[in-house]
Formats: C-alpha cells, sequence, structure tokens
C-alpha cells in the first residue's frame, strides 16, 4: 500500500506542474465515473454530499489547526463579509443529528470529506488523535444507521503549515498527502465504501496558480 501511495504522490505532484495533464487525467476520471454513475442508476440509491471545511465548524477545536481557506477566507475582501468556517454548520458538535436527519430521508449513501489539518495539525508529523476518532465515530455512526460512507481525502483544505514549503508546487507537500492518505485508510479503510483522493483536482492544480 505505501508504495502505491508514493506512486500516487509523485503523480500528484507531475500532474500539478505540467497543468495540462490534467485534462487527461480529467478524461480518465470521467470514464471511470460514467462506469460508477451507470451502477448508481442500476442500484437506485440517493445519495448527499459535503465537504468538512462547509459543514464541520470547530475550526480550532480539539487540536485542529488551521487550513489555507481558514487564512484565505479571514483576508479582506477575499470573501463576502469575511465569512469563514469556524462554526459553519456546527457538524463537529451535532453530527449524530445530521446523520439521523438523513436516515430519516432515506438517504442510502453520504460522501463526506476528512480535514487533513484535523489529522495531520501541522500537515505532516504528529498524528492528532481527537480529530481522527471524530471520523471513526462518523463513519461507524452511518454504518449504524444503514448508510453507505464515501469519503474524500482532500476538498481543497490543505494544512496551513505547508504554504510555508510552497503548497502544492513543493514535492514534499504531495508526499505529505501521501502519509496523511496512508494514516486516513488504515483507521477507516475497512469500513468505507469507497474513497477519492482530491475533489475536483482542476481546481486546486490549475485555477488555483493559473489565477
Amino acid at each position: 500500500m505505501r508504495r502505491d501511495l508514493r506512486r500516487l504522490a509523485d503523480e500528484t505532484f507531475d500532474v500539478a506542474v505540467l497543468g495540462g495533464g490534467v485534462y487527461g487525467l480529467a478524461a480518465a476520471w470521467a470514464c471511470a465515473l460514467r462506469g460508477l454513475s451507470a451502477a448508481v442508476v442500476e442500484r437506485g440509491d440517493f445519495g448527499a454530499a459535503t465537504s468538512a471545511f462547509q459543514i464541520e465548524g470547530a475550526a480550532f477545536e480539539d487540536g485542529r489547526r488551521a487550513s489555507i481557506w481558514d487564512a484565505f477566507s479571514k483576508m479582506p475582501g477575499r470573501v463576502f463579509e469575511r465569512h469563514d468556517g469556524d462554526i459553519a454548520c456546527d457538524h463537529y458538535h451535532v453530527w449524530k443529528g445530521d446523520l439521523d436527519l438523513m436516515k430519516r430521508l432515506g438517504v442510502d449513501a453520504y460522501r463526506f470529506s476528512v480535514a487533513w489539518p484535523r489529522i495531520l495539525p501541522q500537515g505532516r508529523g504528529a498524528v492528532n488523535d481527537r480529530g481522527l476518532a471524530f471520523y471513526d465515530r462518523l463513519v461507524d455512526g452511518l454504518l449504524e444507521r444503514g448508510i453507505e460512507p464515501h469519503a474524500t481525502l482532500y476538498h481543497w483544505d490543505l494544512p496551513l503549515a505547508l504554504m510555508a514549503d510552497g503548497g502544492w508546487t513543493a514535492r514534499s507537500t504531495a508526499e505529505a498527502f501521501a502519509d496523511y492518505a496512508d494514516i486516513v485508510i488504515r483507521t477507516l479503510g475497512d469500513r468505507l465504501s469507497s474513497v477519492a483522493t482530491f475533489n475536483e483536482p482542476w481546481c486546486s492544480v490549475w485555477l488555483s496558480h493559473l489565477y
């Protein structure tokens, strides 16, 4: 598994630097998604999706540190009225009620993202066990309610500490991501229905650096 993750790190870095390679990656993913979509339609699954920064809140609780979005949203003129994710939907505290609502709605599958700075506050190094435990409880809670858990490892919330090294323009960030992915999968992988590495990679590796 570690070799596969290292290969993923190298490929991710190459795509980020070359830029144009994103289109080839997107095309490959589109083919895979068409097959997945066909399976979902045949089964008739009804799903819901969120991302960590958009709903969790608790931005600086239980060991979580800042992400690039925490910093960006607090810059004057960047976000309407400087709205941020400090509280958001407070999912970190009310997640049980949120899952109950999904069950009442008849949701079969739930896609969520894992907040990298909640697992590795500095982007690498010491693991924040309290952050990892949150997702452990979340996945178990989904399964207890008969909802399939589908995780995304990165939804644009890069740990702010990694920006000091250049963020995604530095190969060390791809290597740090491989280590982070390994930690998450070792803890949650046996219970996840699927795992996605990056949400909309074109936005991260193209728009974020081109503009």
